[in-house]
């Protein structure tokens, strides 16, 4: 598997599948673009490394963990509605879930109600990164709500070694 990965990191990058209709401005993860540990692909272009030995994170799965340490990490990005209408082009992935966290991300929606454990997508790249053990410095670091992000979650540091949700 390591292979397939150019350079000489430790981990296969992040995939980061966006949906066209989210909006950059909005995008959380937007600040990790350029980052050599993390891949952007605009939903539906074809990703552009081998997806042999990854996992993508969703809902309904087992819970990522430090056995998941050296696969690779799928994160679809979008609203709800529009994760729920990209998940089917990515069945053959092995689902892993998070366990709850809590969100600092401010929302406001009249219309749909977040699933319980709803995080920002920086958020839940963060908990299934640090769940996973692998290496999360920087991640949050234009995240406007990283302090009360870490603070809800009883995370007070950045190392991956730090205690992860139970």
């Amino acid at each position: 598997m390591r292979d397939q990965v150019p350079g000489d990191r430790a981990y296969p990058p992040t995939v980061m599948v966006i949906h066209p209709r989210e909006r950059r401005s909005k995008c959380t993860v937007e600040p990790l673009r350029g980052r050599d540990d993390f891949v952007f692909v605009r939903f539906p272009a074809k990703v552009p490394v081998a997806l042999d030995g990854y996992v993508r994170l969703g809902m309904g799965g087992p819970l990522l963990s430090e056995d998941d340490k050296q696969c690779g990490l799928l994160v679809l990005d979008g609203t709800w509605k529009l994760v729920s209408r990209m998940e089917p082009f990515y069945t053959d992935l092995p689902v892993r879930s998070l366990p709850e966290a809590a969100t600092a991300y401010p929302r406001a929606s009249r219309l749909y109600e977040d699933p319980i454990g709803g995080l920002a997508t920086i958020e839940a790249v963060y908990a299934g990164l640090r769940l996973m053990r692998r290496p999360v410095d920087g991640l949050l670091d234009q995240y406007h709500w990283k302090d009360r992000f870490l603070e809800l979650n009883d995370w007070t540091s950045n190392s991956p070694s730090a205690t992860a949700p139970e």
